[in-house]
């Protein structure tokens, strides 16, 4: 099948290339020259692990096609992919208007029927929104029908989430819209759920409410388990155990970050009330992992009052591992706690070091690696869970800190074992050891 797909961000380029790897002529468009052309290059504009090799194989193979003309992508192509940016607005609602001027684009150059599929995450209501702006706009009288398909991609595993979903959900009213989103989805071997549109729409936000719910409660008994002697891995053990809750997020943390959740969190909240309800739950989902980010720096402040002029070592700056994205990362928060109580931040990440500058500019240190973040440092915050940072050498840590005060916001080390090494050790809805 001929397909585009308008933006090129993780939805769209991942989205994008894992369809031209199954065999579909793909142009992928975007505005931005500058990374149209880096991806012509073989340059990615996110880093997704084994994203790189399937868009050079489909780019060199001529399945997948990038340009920053729209009318190419509308033209040429029998299925139109909506894949862009719909970040928050002022009111925590979603920010349509890239939605909008690809919708605008396919009015002005519809030349046969068209399938247009949402794929970027909107609020219901939206595909109705798209449907009547391209039959007012549509220069020419050609049919087309509009069908809600949202993506349930994680970053960092983001291709094989896409090549294999455990659901595809297909909202539209239109049989024949239908039967050629069967044929196009069937190679995936996953579940397709025919829904109407606005329910397609829902679920999405659904979703990530309900799982960024499940993240802000665990965290909640974190904070209770801290303050009566709980271990919050052993509470989630035995209610995850129930599998009508099961253990999948379940892990106390500093909170959640990314594109996703905070932003269809708010979305789904602000979505509610346009319609006359208080979602109570979701909203309170919000302002628990807000002031779960903070923390991480109120533990080192109870073993440092002051941290004017202390270098404090944050590892880990992207909102999960196997990602660059700092979109909301909890790293942010903390990172700027500390530079509003004038410490020195000396910080590492693997891959995320570039974002971080673009955020942070100079005013912190960027590291080699995780030891040279650490030396001559007060004290470690271990913010993002990376494979390297969870099998430290410990005994190298504790040479390389001025003392020994290590704060573990994903949980990555036992207790017991960080006071045989002697460090004080604070970690989420477990007991602090060895503190003041």
């Amino acid at each position: 099948m001929k397909l585009s797909v308008f933006g090129t961000g993780y939805v769209g380029l991942v989205s994008g290339a894992c369809f031209a790897e199954l065999g579909h002529e793909v142009i992928c468009v975007d505005i931005d020259e500058e990374k149209i052309e880096g991806l012509r290059n073989g340059v990615m504009p996110i880093y997704e692990d084994g994203l790189k090799e399937i868009v050079d194989r489909n780019y060199a193979n001529g399945n997948l096609k990038f340009t920053t003309l729209p009318a190419e992508g509308v033209t040429e192509s029998d299925i139109i992919f909506i894949a862009v940016g719909t970040p928050s607005d002022n009111e925590g609602g979603a920010d349509l208007s890239a939605v909008e001027a690809v919708v605008e684009s396919i009015a002005e150059n519809i030349n046969d029927y068209k399938i247009v599929v949402d794929k970027s995450t909107v609020p219901v209501g939206t595909g109705d929104w798209v449907e009547e702006m391209i039959e007012e706009q549509k220069e020419a009288d050609y049919e087309f029908d509009v069908v809600s398909c949202p993506e349930f991609l994680r970053e960092g595993t983001a291709v094989d989430d896409t090549m294999n979903p455990d659901r595809v959900v297909i909202g539209t009213e239109s049989e024949k819209a239908a039967e050629v989103m069967d044929e196009l989805h069937q190679d995936f071997e996953a579940p397709i759920l025919h829904t109407d549109r606005y329910s397609a729409e829902i679920i999405k936000y659904a979703a990530n409410a309900f799982l960024a719910t499940k993240i802000s409660f665990i965290n909640e008994i974190a904070n209770i388990c801290e303050r009566t002697g709980g271990n919050v891995q052993e509470v989630a053990k035995g209610i995850g155990s129930d599998h009508r809750i099961s253990d999948k997020f379940l892990r106390a943390g500093v909170g959640f970050g990314g594109a996703c959740f905070p932003k269809d969190t708010k979305a789904i909240v602000s979505t509610a009330a346009e319609h006359g309800y208080d979602f109570k739950i979701v909203d309170s989902t919000v302002e628990v992992n807000e002031a779960q980010k903070k923390t991480l720096v109120n533990k080192l402040r109870q073993e440092m009052s002051d941290l004017e002029d202390k270098k404090i070592a944050v590892l880990g700056l992207s909102f999960k591992p196997n990602t660059d994205d700092m979109r909301e990362a909890p790293s942010r928060t903390v990172v700027k706690q500390l530079l509003d109580d004038g410490a020195e931040v000396k910080a590492y990440d693997p891959v995320a070091m570039e974002e971080a500058e673009k955020i942070f500019g100079d005013s912190i240190e960027y590291s080699e690696d995780a030891y040279d973040a650490i030396d001559d440092t007060e004290a470690v915050i271990l913010v993002t869970e990376w494979d390297e940072f969870q099998n430290l050498d410990l005994d190298r840590v504790k040479e390389l800190l001025n003392n020994s005060l290590f704060i573990d916001g994903r949980n990555c080390y036992e207790p017991e074992k960080m006071k045989e090494q002697g460090f004080t050790y604070y970690s989420v809805g477990r007991k602090a050891i060895n503190v003041k």
